[in-house]
């Protein structure tokens, strides 16, 4: 199981039930070979219960992007989450330079995470983040390197339970997996078929 933190001095306590089955739901997603996704340490002094996944997208042994993926539980809830879970990603890719001067990049970038959190059913409320895009170029004997160009988005959202009050982060977390492959410029998987994971994305 991914890797749980407590917050210090919070007597959290042992973690509830529905957060280690949300936590579960989250390690069993389908996530694409070329995302290979392991667990990592979650953030401390944010909630009473967390868990994290980071994953890079490796193409013929090239990195293209990385990312990471937050759950965290409080019990007691919390206001602004309107809750008492919420998700927190972070995506960073390279993309071609000619497509940071679109002034429509960031909305896209957005509209990238709403449409894959649709296209797999995730259920979430008070959505909230930033697009970032960020130039380099280099002068003097860097003149000659070439400039790159990455874009950056974090987003939160507050998933959504079902009626029986479970939490399944699958759907948010294929979501999260599939924000990555666009924002690297992977094309969508044909409708119909069915990506096999890798083992290592698989996190089996």
């Amino acid at each position: 199981m991914a890797p749980q933190e407590t917050h210090p001095g919070s007597r959290a306590g042992s973690p509830p039930r529905v957060y280690e089955d949300a936590v579960r739901s989250m390690r069993a997603a389908s996530l694409r070979p070329e995302v290979h996704c392991e667990d990592m340490p979650a953030p401390q002094r944010i909630a009473p219960f967390a868990a994290a996944l980071s994953a890079d997208v490796t193409v013929d042994e090239e990195d293209l992007g990385t990312g990471r993926l937050i759950l965290m539980h409080d019990p007691a809830g919390n206001e602004a989450w309107q809750g008492t879970f919420r998700c927190v990603c972070y995506v960073r890719a390279e993309v071609d330079p000619e497509l940071i001067n679109d002034p429509m990049l960031a909305d896209v970038g957005w509209s990238w995470l709403t449409e894959a959190l649709a296209a797999h059913g995730a259920a979430y409320d008070c959505e909230a983040g930033t697009v970032t895009s960020v130039t380099t170029k280099g002068f003097g004997q860097m003149a000659e390197d070439e400039g790159t160009a990455q874009v950056e988005i974090r987003a939160s959202w507050s998933p959504l339970p079902d009626e029986d009050g479970v939490v399944d982060m699958a759907p948010h977390t294929e979501a999260w997996g599939e924000l990555l492959c666009t924002t690297v410029g992977l094309p969508p998987v044909p409708e119909g078929v069915t990506a096999i994971p890798s083992r290592r994305g698989q996190r089996g």
